[in-house]
This record gives C-alpha cells, structure tokens and sequence, in this order.
C-alpha cells in the first residue's frame, strides 16, 4: 500500500471518569515531526503515547491533541492526609498544656493547614491505557485515510508514467533517423566548409558528432526508471525517498536529452518530460 503522509483522525470514548477525546493530524514532513498536547491527567503518559505513534508512522508532521473532561462526581477529589492531622492534634494538645488561656483551635483552621487536604484528579494507570487504546483506534483511521489517499497518489503517479512512456515509444524509432539527417547535414556542411571532397577526416568527424547526439541510451534508462518506479509502486510502503529519488534521475535523463537534441521532436519531447516529472515530484513530496 502507499500511504500519504496528509490525514486526520478524531475518536472519542465515554469512561467512568469523563470523556476521553483524541485528534489525529498528519501533514508531509520530510522526517517525522511529532508534537503532543496533553491534559495534566495524562501527562505522565506522554512517553508511551509518542512510541506508540512513532511506532506506527515513519514520516509526517503529526499532531496528536488528547482532551479529557471529568464528570462531575469523579472530578478532583480531596484527599485527607490523616498522620499530618493527628501529628497537629498532637502538637495543639501540647500547647494547651503548657498554654491553658491560648483559646481553642477549631477544626476548620486545622483542615487549612498546607498539606492536611490534597486534591487528587482523575488519571492514573486506568486513564493512560484507556488513552492508549483510544490512540491505536485513531491511528488505525488515520492510517485509512491516508491509504485512501495514498490510491489516488498512485493512481496518479502511473499516469504520469504512462504518459512519459508514450512519449519514449514515439521518440525512439525516431532516433536512428534522426542521427542519419544529422549526419548529412555535417557533412554537406564541412565539405562547404573545407571545400574539397569526402575523405576520412570527415567522416571521423562526424561520426564523433554522431554519436554525441544519439539519445538511445538516455531513452533506454528512461524506461528502465519507468519500470523501477511501477515496481516500488506495487511492493508498497515507506517509498517516498526512493521515489523523491528516481525523479530526480529522470529530470536528469530528460535534460540530457534536451541538451542532446537536434531536431524539434526531442526538444519538444524532453519538454513535455520535465513537465510531467515536475507534477510527479510535487505528488511525491505527500508520499509517506
């Protein structure tokens, strides 16, 4: 399968504590650039969030957003700190003893005390696992709809291919024909030049000159590209750098075509290549 790297994913579970929501955003990315916003109920969590994602994607600007809203019965509980409680009932005993008109201490003054009450918020172990699993369900959509997209990148790609094929088959028949006008165009041209008749000189000449603008070979690793390209294409997977790369092998083969050019028919074929190699390599760039 070839997977975009551009795609979103939204997924949300009810839980006891409150509702668990989690966003998937993916964009291309030349590395993987993965940020993580977190509610403080899963910030210990982080790390095995991020693994997890990188674990399941190599390349893309990912975004991953948790929100978490507590119901209102689970929501931040206190917490009695009982030692600290009786270490000063302890301690007011103490200094009533030894104070007998200092008053009393009521209880509400001692539950102000730092540290007597503590409030503890939903989360824990249970809320990590059940962000993870939540995670691998948005994962697995994100990963749909980056497939879905990935179709039409391929779709796309082999068109293109298809279409740079056509214009090789039209060229290369063409090429030994081409090298014979050429020919006898320098050659009409160095007799008129030297003003006197064939000889060998001449011929080593152009033979030289002959074979400088013979595009055959440059045709030939054009198709054998084309071929890797629908290879890679059907194996599947991480493939956008072999990709990324195999375009820029064509754009050079295209251009040396180009400059090897003596008649209208390559010049205009080397174009229309480099304009189809340049609507490939803007698609490869989302390919992850």
């Amino acid at each position: 399968m070839i997977y975009s790297m551009t795609g979103f994913a939204a997924v949300q579970r009810e839980l006891p504590e409150g509702t668990l929501n989690l966003e998937l955003r993916a964009v291309n990315h030349r590395y993987l650039d993965l940020t993580v916003r977190l509610p403080e109920e899963l910030r210990a969590h982080e790390g095995a969030l991020r693994e997890r994602i990188a674990g399941k994607i190599t390349r893309g600007k990912v975004e991953c957003r948790v929100g978490f809203n507590a119901q209102a019965a689970s929501a931040a509980q206190l917490v009695l700190n009982q030692a600290l409680l009786q270490q000063l009932v302890a301690v007011v005993g103490q200094a009533k003893a030894l104070v007998p008109d200092g008053g009393d201490v009521r209880l509400g003054e001692l539950l102000r005390w730092p540290g007597v009450l503590s409030q503890v918020a939903p989360g824990g172990e249970a809320l990590g696992e059940a962000a993870l699993q939540l995670l691998d369900a948005a994962i697995a959509e994100l990963g749909a709809s980056r497939s879905r997209e990935g179709d039409k990148l391929k779709a796309h790609l082999l068109e293109r291919i298809a279409g740079m094929e056509a214009i090789v088959a039209a060229v290369k028949p063409r090429v030994p024909e081409l090298v014979a006008e050429y020919e006898e165009r320098m050659k009409a041209r160095f007799l008129e030049a030297l003003g006197t008749q064939e000889d060998d000189r001449v011929r080593q000449e152009i033979v030289v000159f002959a074979q400088k603008i013979d595009v055959d070979e440059e045709l030939s690793r054009l198709g054998a590209h084309f071929s890797e390209i629908r290879r890679i294409l059907d194996k599947g997977g991480a493939v956008g750098k072999r990709l990324d790369f195999l375009m820029q092998e064509l754009n050079r083969e295209a251009n040396t075509l180009g400059s090897k050019s003596v008649s209208v028919d390559t010049s205009r074929a080397s174009i229309e290549l480099k304009v189809l190699i340049e609507q490939m390599r803007e698609q490869i760039q989302n390919i992850e």
